[in-house]
């Protein structure tokens, strides 16, 4: 059952303004693009509130959340705030009866996942998280060419990765403790992707790290991400997927993805794609470019769900899966064993 009766009765609102991409302001003109209405911002940063009432003239600006909640009529709320933040903001809006969208990652643990869901089904809410990279050119078109032309045959593994040489930065996404750590910036959307292709139950998890490298020499000390990691996936189909990422790798693969078929290999990057081949002694390489991205059918998909009660796609059990991978991958490094998969 539609919640609203049109785009424009839907009233939304972000939780933070700031940022080097300037992701509010980024967030509330998609969401007025498809035809939702701006109506509130909460902000620390009072500068940063100047800049929103320059942005969107008119709109209500509040220094905290809880004030936000008790004056505004806001009905939909994207969450824009460091990664360890995110599950408490949530359920504190949700428990105000507000829909929530967070910036990814859905947030850092399993437990935090699990219970923004309890609140959101208990008072019937909106949840979801920003996964407008599940329309990236690359991955829609890998999966037109893997499952509409078949053109690699049954996927069996899929190496996602990437890397370089350098410390954290000095900003909270360095920080363990606040970003969850290296995998879980661009690691996040690479699980999407590669949860798109792997069509099939996940199994267990097996997590590595290594540390200490860039510690000392990083402003995060001790609490700087890992200097590497890996999340090996499981399939109940027998595939799996192997992700790495790298601070301490001069020599990392240029290309993102190399997808392993039964007939051939697909590899992409951000741009272009190949299809790789062998003919007897021959390799056959087939090249092309990305289809262009399609980021705006991420709100679209959210007032149409909220006012035609259309299908969500990225439902919260969605965007749980690539946050309980990062989770149980975490775990399993510390642990040094492999660990099963938890459906909700």
């Amino acid at each position: 059952m539609p919640q609203f009766k049109k785009a424009s009765a839907i009233k939304v609102g972000v939780i933070g303004y700031g940022g080097a991409f300037n992701m509010g302001r980024h967030h509330l003109t998609e969401m007025k693009r498809v035809g939702m209405t701006p109506v509130a911002v909460t902000e620390l940063d009072p500068i940063r509130l100047e800049v929103a009432s320059e942005d969107f003239p008119g709109i209500q600006t509040y220094n905290s959340v809880s004030k936000m909640l008790k004056q505004s009529d806001v009905d939909l709320l994207t969450i824009i705030t460091p990664h360890n933040t995110h599950a408490k903001l949530a359920i504190q809006c949700l428990k105000a009866g507000r829909s929530v969208i967070t910036e990814k990652p859905f947030a850092i643990t399993t437990e935090e996942c699990d219970a923004m869901i309890r609140e959101a089904k208990k008072r019937r809410l909106l949840l979801s998280t920003y996964h407008n990279r599940h329309w990236d050119g690359c991955v829609v078109e890998a999966l037109k060419q893997i499952y509409r032309n078949k053109a690699i045959g049954e996927v069996h593994r899929i190496d996602a990765h990437m890397g370089g040489y350098g410390p954290p930065g000095t900003w909270w996404r360095g920080s363990k403790s606040i970003s969850g750590g290296i995998l879980y910036d661009w690691g996040v959307h690479f699980l999407e992707y590669a949860l798109q292709i792997m069509r099939s139950d996940m199994v267990e998890v097996s997590g590595f790290s290594k540390t200490g490298f860039w510690a000392n020499k990083s402003v995060w000390k001790k609490d700087s991400n890992e200097d590497e990691a890996t999340a090996i996936i499981r399939f109940k189909n027998g595939g799996w997927i192997n992700l790495t990422f790298s601070s301490i790798a001069p020599n990392a693969p240029q290309n993102w993805f190399e997808i392993i078929g039964t007939k051939s290999t697909y590899i992409f990057d951000s741009r272009t794609y190949e299809i790789i081949k062998k003919d007897g002694d021959q390799k056959i390489i087939t090249s092309g470019q990305n289809t262009p991205s399609q980021w705006g059918k991420y709100y679209r998909n959210i007032v149409n769900h909220l006012s035609r009660g259309t299908k969500l796609i990225i439902t919260p059990e969605w965007a749980r899966r690539p946050i309980h991978i990062l989770d149980l991958a975490n775990k399993s490094a510390r642990a040094g064993r492999t660990l099963k998969v938890k459906y909700k």
